[in-house]
């Protein structure tokens, strides 16, 4: 698993670290993961050139230690110092005795635009807000350029703890990062400014629990449920789906495709698409009579395609299992009868349904989608699994939130989230947690649409039937 940890408790450990270790064999140690990787995105490094973007401070520091192992190599080195008084000046010396040039801000865009590589040694984890001026022109000249960039940690400008990016921001192809992830690398939209991510071991102690978890293959492989000899369609897990209408039928038949490939024993249909569900699944359990009446189910997906059936959503909110809300469910869900549930919900927003439960702009959840998860989640005492770019899981009472790590931008297409909710409502009706269920199924949709696109625009069916082969891939390790 991935994990990533807050500004303060990095700063904790490295300080705890510090005190044991010479003075500087810190930065040292970054200084040293950091030229490796420069020099592996460079191939070569003699007579290569690099320029430096050094802030204030030990990030700057960094950078310059970086620089000097660099020139050492041959290098061409220049150390644009945007503090010249407050420079780290071990690390200057460093570079200089190495062969390393310095400049001023002045004539540093002549210097980015005939660069091979530029280092962003300009703010560290605690920068919070965009660049300033001199940063930001900067910044917009090394966009222009065609040299690789490389961030010192995280990319000056977006915030570590949030992943908010506030103003100018430098863009990099690679961010290298050291001890652990910081939350700002995995979510968007600062994920999108940190390009790769390398994570260099400089040897930190860090808590158990962590800001952030990112499942890997074996995670999910862990939570997936497998049938034994003794399994039968009630042990393995009945889901029920309260989906679809008149107008929007298509929602329940993907709602049911997803459930029927997360795992479940069998798939009970309530609503009137009961003639599409049955067409395309025969296999479908379908009732007419309302969710009250529509048998045994170990959980509930209600609300893809629901139209103004309040009263379906009133149903299964009140029944003893868990239940996902999804999509028009979300608009008819009584918060309070949300938070008077006893047996876990799940609730499945994108950021523009995220906006309305919680009255703010949509731009606003996108610009603090880790916030903004679990804001919700803590409004309607639920786990809310927010979708989007960057798929979060966050649960009511707190804990690391979930990442999603898997996906691809053709998922952004219409009915893919009915298929995520019938997925997750399986793997609810089989057992796991809501946080475990929606994570699993967050990235299993996430990888079947790799799966199904290719490069390739994709429909929701596609990502449907891309499930097996991601459920194999998962437990195939």
């Amino acid at each position: 698993m991935r994990t990533a940890y807050s500004v303060e408790t990095v700063r904790a450990a490295e300080r705890e670290l510090m005190a044991r270790l010479p003075e500087g064999a810190l930065m040292q140690r970054a200084a040293a993961g950091l030229a490796a990787a420069c020099a592996d995105l460079l191939g070569r490094v003699y007579g290569s050139r690099v320029v430096l973007l050094v802030g204030s401070g030990d990030n700057g520091g960094d950078a310059l230690y970086a620089g000097a192992r660099l020139a050492r190599r041959g290098a061409g080195v220049t150390a644009v110092l945007l503090a010249p008084e407050r420079t780290h000046a071990a690390g200057l010396t460093a570079l200089r005795r190495a062969g390393g040039a310095v400049a001023g801000v002045e004539g540093a865009e002549d210097l980015i635009l005939r660069a091979d590589l530029v280092l962003d040694g300009i703010v560290g984890i605690g920068g919070k807000g965009g660049l300033r001026p001199d940063a930001a022109r900067l910044a917009s000249v090394v966009r222009a350029s065609r040299a690789a960039v490389v961030a010192v940690d995280l990319p000056s400008g977006v915030d570590a703890d949030t992943g908010e990016v506030r103003g100018a921001a430098i863009r990099a192809d690679l961010t290298v990062t050291f001890g652990t992830h910081k939350p700002g690398l995995l979510v968007d939209p600062a994920r999108e400014y940190a390009g790769s991510v390398r994570l260099v071991d400089i040897g930190l102690s860090l808590p158990l629990e962590a800001e952030l978890e990112a499942l890997q293959h074996a995670d999910v492989a862990r939570l997936l449920p497998v049938p034994t000899g003794e399994s039968d369609k009630y042990r393995r897990g009945v889901v029920g789906i309260a989906a679809g209408s008149a107008r929007y039928p298509g929602a329940a038949v993907l709602a049911v495709a997803g459930a029927l490939r997360g795992g479940a024993g069998a798939v009970r249909y309530v609503g009137p698409a009961g003639d599409a569900v049955i067409a395309r699944f025969p296999e479908t359990l379908v009732s007419d009579q309302g969710p009250k009446r529509a048998g045994r189910v170990q959980a509930w997906v209600v609300g893809p395609g629901a139209g103004d059936d309040a009263a379906s959503v009133a149903e299964v909110l009140a029944a003893d299992v868990p239940v996902l809300v999804d999509a028009d469910g979300l608009r008819l869900a009584d918060v309070g009868a949300v938070r008077a549930r006893r047996a876990p919900t799940l609730m499945t927003p994108h950021a523009g349904e995220a906006a309305a439960l919680l009255g703010v702009t949509r731009e606003s959840v996108e610009e603090a989608r880790l916030e903004s998860a679990r804001e919700l989640a803590g409004r309607y005492g639920a786990t809310v699994l927010l979708k989007g770019s960057t798929t979060l899981v966050a649960d009511s009472g707190g804990g690391a939130v979930r990442v999603n790590p898997t996906g691809t931008a053709w998922l952004a297409t219409a009915g893919s989230g009915d298929v995520l909710s019938g997925l997750a409502g399986s793997l609810l009706a089989a057992g796991l947690s809501a946080v475990d269920a929606g994570s699993a199924a967050a990235y299993l949709h996430g990888l079947a649409g790799r799966f199904a696109a290719e490069g390739a625009p994709v429909g929701a069916h596609d990502v449907a039937d891309g499930i097996r082969g991601a459920w194999r891939d998962v437990r195939a390790g």
